[in-house]
């Protein structure tokens, strides 16, 4: 069965109800285009084989590989998918990211099958372009219970190459890096 076909009911189903509200297609609203601030968002495209490292404090750093594929839905949302293994068990996160024209920033969020947490970013942009920082609250991975804020950077450091680094703020508001990763573009 085709997915068009699946749409069908719901395409008919709006219209009824469009066409009893009394609107019509003429006056139908235009449909929202892409801004600059979600064509930006297309430079992390792509497949990427990424090495990571947990950094754990006075601990040895935890390592892994992942691959990670990042495509663009609709114009406005990066959808990233990544697969790989972290601490000898297999993981898969999602990340989505986009950008809310009404708040001016970006939004986005992370699961993955390692936890039960939606985390929901709000982010910006540096002015070189090169750089987005999201903001987040969670769980504080040193203390049961509490809520911590924390920080992600990603940072082009080439038309290939990207960088990526997690900090959890600490009680003393200083940031503490918890984990970063080096990845390159395969395609």
């Amino acid at each position: 069965m085709k997915t068009t076909s699946l749409l069908r009911p719901l395409f008919a189903a709006c219209a009824l109800a469009l066409a009893s509200h009394g609107l019509h297609a003429q006056e139908m609203p235009e449909m929202p285009k892409p801004q600059s601030e979600h064509a930006w968002l297309e430079k992390f495209a792509g497949t990427w084989e990424t090495e990571m490292e947990c950094q754990i404090p006075d601990k040895e750093p935890i390592k892994g590989k992942a691959t990670e594929t990042a495509r663009m839905l609709g114009g406005f949302w990066l959808t990233v998918e990544n697969k790989g293994e972290m601490m000898g068990s297999p993981f898969t996160g999602i990340m989505t990211l986009g950008y809310d024209p009404a708040k001016k920033t970006y939004i986005g969020t992370w699961t993955d099958s390692m936890t039960s947490i939606m985390w929901n970013y709000t982010g910006t942009v540096n002015s070189a372009g090169d750089t987005i920082t999201l903001e987040a609250e969670g769980p504080c991975p040193m203390q049961d219970g509490k809520i911590c804020k924390f920080k992600e950077v990603m940072k082009l450091t080439g038309k290939d190459e990207k960088t990526f680094t997690s900090s959890v703020q600490g009680d003393d508001g200083k940031w503490m890096q918890i984990m970063s990763s080096k990845s390159k573009r395969v395609k």
